[in-house]
């Protein structure tokens, strides 16, 4: 028999067909109070007034501050392997353009 040792701090991770697939979502609007960060992630329709919140994340500020250092981490090596993302306004301004016509009723 297999010696099933298990590191006792591993952790298994459980992902659902329906989870892998994952959302888009094109901004998020994030909140704070003293106990916990709030990421709202939105989907912007053009033409469409109003968005649909598709996610709210809630976290503890320790966690945020992780989650701040892993996406900086994460950055870092996709430009090394794909080069700089392109920086847009660092204010989005609304309504967002999404790069086509604008229409007219």
């Amino acid at each position: 028999m297999a010696d099933e040792k298990q590191n006792p701090n591993q952790i298994s991770i459980e992902l659902s067909e329906d989870m892998a697939e994952g959302v888009y979502t094109n901004l998020a609007m994030i909140a704070h109070a003293q106990s916990e960060f709030v990421i709202d992630f939105i989907r912007m329709m053009p033409g469409v007034p109003k968005a649909k919140v598709k996610s709210r994340i809630i976290l503890t500020p320790e966690h945020a501050k992780r989650l701040l250092k892993a996406l900086e981490d994460n950055i870092k090596k996709y430009e090394a392997n794909f080069g700089p993302v392109k920086s847009i306004e660092d204010n989005p301004k609304f309504p967002i353009n999404f790069g086509g016509a604008m229409g007219e009723a």
